[in-house]
């Protein structure tokens, strides 16, 4: 399982970004100050990290600081701040961070990014499993019980976006954008026809969920 830090001093909000990372499929682990940050990237479970999310304005040694410490160590940053400074964003992105998200953010917008810098990085994911399927990210395919099941691009394409941000909804227009383009000029249905496909062939009837009023949402409990 992909390991995240999260290294930020406000417990909420911790607790919350943990929690979406947990039912995203990723293990977070969280950290509330910038010296106990340092001293856990000392340890050799450090080197287990894919990358962290840090807040810039932390106690004991602050987000911009602790960059060293996480350079060292090969693991990628997100600054998750509430500075939204022009001049913090350049000083955090010029020190080496992989991306900057000014609080508040959408969950939805961070688990994007994140899968983005992970791939960019050679990080990502490499498998996905949803009970008895999985998607091979890799070699592009999806196997059921250890049988291939043949889907078309478009759905492959489907349900690697919800499965690699497993329990959050999608409103159709999120993934006509995603997948389809932001130039496509047909109807919104065919996100339900390619649903319908994909809960047949896997037998996700029970695991992509229609979200009312809004659109999808693969769930993954167990």
């Amino acid at each position: 399982m992909t390991r995240i830090l999260v290294i930020e001093d406000d417990s909420s909000i911790s607790e919350l970004i943990c929690m979406n990372l947990e039912a995203a499929g990723y293990k977070a682990i969280p950290i509330m100050d910038g010296l106990l940050a340092e001293a856990f990237l000392k340890k050799e479970e450090s080197r287990e990290v894919a990358l962290a999310l840090v807040d810039v304005m932390l106690p004991g040694k602050d987000g911009f600081a602790l960059m060293e410490d996480l350079e060292r160590e090969k693991i990628p940053v997100i600054y998750l701040t509430a500075k939204d400074d022009v001049v913090s964003k350049v000083h955090g992105l010029k020190a080496g961070a992989e991306d900057y998200i000014v609080k508040p953010f959408e969950v939805l917008e961070l688990l994007v990014r994140i899968e983005k810098v992970l791939k960019r990085t050679g990080r990502s994911r490499e498998r996905i499993q949803i009970r008895d399927v999985v998607i091979d990210l890799k070699e592009h395919s999806v196997t059921k019980k250890g049988e291939k099941v043949s889907l078309k691009p478009l759905e492959y394409e489907l349900l690697v976006t919800l499965a690699g941000s497993k329990n959050v909804a999608f409103s159709r227009e999120e993934l006509i954008n995603r997948i389809w383009g932001c130039d496509y000029m047909g109807e919104t249905r065919t996100v339900d026809v390619h649903i319908g496909q994909l809960r047949k062939k896997l037998g996700f009837y029970d695991v992509i969920r229609t979200i009312s009023k809004t659109g999808y949402r693969l769930e993954d409990l167990e």
